[in-house]
C-alpha cells in the first residue's frame, strides 16, 4: 500500500510503499477515507511526545475517518503501532471505532474529532456544569476555536478567549466568545486583563493550549494577595504546550487561591472518555455544523505540506 512513513525523527515523512497491516485477534481492518494532521501527530512523529515508543519505521496519525470491510462508514483512532492513519490502510479495534452520522462527511469529521475532543474531554474531566465560566488560553488555533463554540453549546455561562491573532480574536467573538484579551500586551497589562475576567468568581475552568510563558501570566493573575480572602475554585487544565513545555510555579499561587490543576490527553483521559466524547461531539455537529476551517491535500504531498502552517487551519490527508 501506499502511506507516508517516518524513517527518521529529524525528517518530514515520505510518501512511500509499506506492507499492508493484517488484522489480528480482535482487531478490524479499515480502509482510510481522511486522517488529520494535528499537533500530537507531528510530536508524534518528532520523538519528541511522551507518547513516542520510539519504533522506527513508523507511520504518522492517532486517528481518521474509513470504511470497515462492510462498508460502514467510521471514525477510528488508536491504530497499533506501526501503523497509524497516514495510509491507504490501517488497523484498529471494533470498540475504538465510532460511527459516523451521514450529516458528515469524511474530511469535516477527520478535522473535527481531534481538536473538538480536545476541550470536550477536557470540561468533562473538569466535571464542568452549565452557567460555569470559562477562558481559553490559546483560543485563536483551530483547537481553541472549536473550544469556545463546544463550551458555549454545553451552556457555558462566560466564555473568555485569549489568543494572538487579532483577525481570529475577533473571529470568536462572532462564534460565542463574551470577552477576548490579547496576549500581545506587556506583562502587567496581561495580568490585570486576566485578573479582571477571574474576579468574583466569574471563571470555573481554564482551558489551556499553550503552556509557557502565557501560563505563567495567568497564574501570576490567580494567585491572591492577602491573608483575609477567600479564593474561588478554579479547574485548570493543561492540554497543549505549543507556547512552551514547562513553566516556573511558585508555590505561593497554589496556596493563596483555588487552584486544581489537572492534565487532560492520553492517558490522563481513557480511550474510552475520549471515544465517548467524540461520539457527542458528532452527534452535535450532525445536529449543527461547528465553525472548523479545513484544508483537504492528497496524501502523497504529505513531505511538502508537513510543515506548512495556516493559522485556524487544519491540514486533512486523503489518500
Amino acid at each position: 500500500m501506499n502511506a507516508a512513513v517516518i524513517e527518521a525523527f529529524d525528517r518530514p515523512p515520505r510518501y512511500t510503499e509499506f506492507a499492508d497491516p493484517v488484522a489480528g485477534d480482535g482487531e478490524v481492518l479499515i480502509q482510510v477515507k481522511a486522517t488529520g494532521l494535528h499537533p500530537i501527530v507531528k510530536g508524534l512523529a518528532s520523538g519528541k511526545h511522551y507518547g513516542s515508543t520510539g519504533q522506527l519505521p513508523l507511520i504518522p496519525g492517532v486517528d481518521g475517518v474509513g470504511r470497515l470491510a462492510d462498508g460502514k462508514r467510521v471514525y477510528f483512532g488508536a491504530t497499533r503501532p506501526p501503523y497509524g492513519t497516514f495510509a491507504d490502510k490501517s488497523v484498529t479495534q471494533p470498540w475504538i471505532t465510532v460511527p459516523l452520522p451521514d450529516g458528515i462527511d469524511d474530511v469535516t469529521a477527520a478535522a473535527l474529532a481531534n481538536p473538538g475532543m480536545s476541550s470536550r474531554a477536557a470540561l468533562m474531566r473538569a466535571q464542568f456544569v452549565a452557567g460555569e465560566g470559562v477562558l481559553i488560553l490559546g483560543a485563536t488555533g483551530s483547537a481553541g476555536q472549536l473550544a469556545v463554540q463546544i463550551a458555549r453549546r454545553l451552556g457555558a455561562k462566560r466564555i473568555v478567549g485569549a489568543g494572538r491573532e487579532p483577525n481570529a480574536l475577533q473571529k470568536i467573538k462572532e462564534q460565542g466568545a463574551d470577552a477576548v484579551i490579547p496576549l500581545n500586551q506587556e506583562r502587567d497589562a496581561l495580568v490585570e486583563a486576566f485578573r479582571a475576567e477571574i474576579a468574583d468568581g466569574k471563571i470555573n475552568v481554564v482551558l489551556d493550549y499553550l503552556w509557557g510563558q502565557p501560563a505563567e501570566i495567568l497564574l501570576a493573575a490567580i494567585s491572591q494577595k492577602g491573608l483575609s480572602h477567600t479564593a474561588p475554585r478554579i479547574r485548570y487544565l493543561q492540554i497543549g504546550n505549543s507556547a512552551g513545555p514547562t513553566i516556573t510555579l511558585a508555590g505561593a499561587t497554589l496556596r493563596s487561591s483555588g487552584l486544581e490543576l489537572l492534565g487532560s490527553g492520553f492517558g490522563s483521559a481513557s480511550l474510552e472518555q475520549i471515544m465517548q466524547a467524540v461520539g457527542e461531539l458528532f452527534q452535535e455537529a450532525a445536529k449543527k455544523p461547528f465553525h472548523n476551517k479545513v484544508k483537504a491535500v492528497p496524501l502523497r504531498d504529505v513531505e511538502s505540506l508537513w510543515n506548512s502552517s495556516e493559522a485556524g487551519t487544519r491540514l486533512v490527508f486523503q489518500p
